[in-house]
């Protein structure tokens, strides 16, 4: 997704701003506003094919699984709307406009979104206390990497024929899923 940078804003300007925009959404990360543009064809396709993944084993679960239109607040000055979101903590039950407390965070990279994806919201996302793993998806090549709270922060790193596992949902799938149906191909 493409990023717009606006000038710095108050919070309340902000959820003001982003209850008023019919088709616009912005993220708000400690007074900068960014507005989220759409992403390519794989984007898309690679996040209904990881929703639909997780959602499966998670069902009849406490958990659930939110697309990029539920807002995720991680702070007081952090607001995002990440790819997928999964919530398995009751707080985030029948909430009209944003939830608080994630599980797991994933978001698929563009090359207008990697920096920030891999920087500031990373470092959000690590310190939120309920995130036990942010997954960062390449659209461009079949890579995912599952950054893990353990002791410390751990990277797991998944390729062409690896099963991705997601500890803190107790779920795993081949990397493929993620991508079936995209321009990115694998011949083993």
């Amino acid at each position: 997704m493409a990023q717009r940078k606006y000038p710095t804003m108050s919070v309340e300007d902000y959820l003001i701003l982003n209850r008023t925009s019919k088709d616009t959404r912005y993220e708000y990360l400690e007074g900068d506003i960014q507005m989220l543009a759409g992403g390519s064809p794989d984007h898309s396709i690679i996040i209904a094919n990881l929703t639909a993944t997780i959602k499966g084993p998670l069902k009849g679960s406490q958990c659930r699984v939110y697309n990029s239109d539920v807002q995720l607040k991680l702070s007081e000055k952090r607001y995002v709307f990440p790819d997928i979101t999964i919530s398995c903590d009751e707080r985030d039950r029948n909430q009209k406009e944003t939830i608080r407390y994630p599980r797991v965070v994933v978001e698929v990279l563009s090359p207008t979104t990697e920096a920030t994806d891999r920087g500031k919201k990373a470092a959000y996302y690590r310190a939120c206390p309920t995130i036990q793993e942010y997954v960062m998806v390449d659209s461009e090549e079949i890579f995912v990497e599952v950054h893990r709270r353990e002791e410390r922060w751990t990277i797991n790193t998944f390729e062409p024929g690896d099963t991705i596992i997601l500890e803190s949902l107790g779920i795993q799938f081949p990397i493929e899923d993620a991508y079936e149906g995209t321009s990115l191909t694998y011949e083993p």
